[in-house]
């Protein structure tokens, strides 16, 4: 087992190298023992927060926060519903081609990717996904609720 300094500058010197052409799995860490990271056969569509901005308060229109309950009582996107909860299938609409809007905290937040990933697998075709989250969107000064 090799230790992490050493494995992360092996990783590095690989990434530098550019691999020399090969194509290897990713990887993912976090803290643990590096392994490969799962691939998703179901392809987001991201949504920017320019346009998710004119969507809010539409008619047909979903927003769902898949943030902690403690970055949800920070402030969410006005007509969010928070969707991190065991019965999440209950809260999604009957009508499969409605937009919905996911998002987490910011980029490195997985949640949203996920939870769109498994409302797509449900038949759903108006998925989107706001990628910079709750976080880019109080840091861009858009307006929020809270509880």
């Amino acid at each position: 087992m090799m230790n992490k300094a050493i494995r992360h500058s092996l990783l590095g010197g690989l990434l530098a190298l550019g691999l020399g052409g090969m194509s290897l799995p990713v990887a993912a860490g976090g803290g643990s023992e590096i392994s490969e990271a799962p691939y998703n056969e179901i392809q987001l569509n991201p949504i920017s927060m320019r346009e998710a901005e004119t969507l809010v308060g539409q008619p047909g229109v979903y927003f769902f926060d898949v943030n902690t309950l403690e970055i949800w009582a920070d402030g969410f996107i006005p007509g969010a519903v928070f969707f991190n909860v065991q019965n999440w299938r209950e809260l999604l609409p009957k009508n499969k081609d409605a937009v919905m809007v996911f998002y987490c905290a910011n980029r490195l937040c997985t949640a949203s990717n996920m939870a769109a990933r498994e409302t797509m697998k449900l038949g759903y075709t108006g998925v989107r996904h706001m990628a910079d989250g709750i976080f880019g969107w109080r840091m861009s000064g858009r307006t929020t609720e809270k509880p």
